[in-house]
């Protein structure tokens, strides 16, 4: 539940009215399909590594109209999914040289454990 509200303070949902309830438990606030469809949607573009700010945009474009937008931002969204691809290729690489290094001997520091202390 403090997701939701994490996503009703930075705008990406409205705050319900609260309804029912006593004076003592606030009552219960209540959620339509738009607001299940919004949730749906934040987290479908959460999952694809949109920020909020960006999914915020998103939200906020007309899906006839913006078409050209919602390509940018998919685009650039693509970008840093292949800058991250290749650092992480990179980290891979090292890593697996390293535990190569360590499996050629047993004698000695290990190699793993003396690149991350040389950090």
């Amino acid at each position: 539940m403090e997701t939701v509200r994490y996503y009703q303070r930075r705008g990406l949902l409205r705050t319900p009215d609260k309804s029912g309830g006593s004076a003592l438990s606030g009552g219960v606030r209540r959620y339509d399909a738009e607001d299940l469809r919004r949730l749906k949607f934040i987290r479908a573009a959460q999952g694809a590594g949109f920020t909020l700010e960006q999914i915020g945009e998103l939200l906020a474009l007309d899906s006839g109209e913006d078409r050209a937008r919602a390509r940018a931002l998919a685009r650039e969204r693509i970008m840093a999914l292949d800058e991250k691809i290749a650092e992480l290729r990179a980290a891979r690489a090292s890593l697996d040289k390293l535990a190569r290094a360590c499996a050629a001997s047993d004698t000695g520091p290990c190699p793993i454990i003396a690149a991350f202390e040389g950090a």
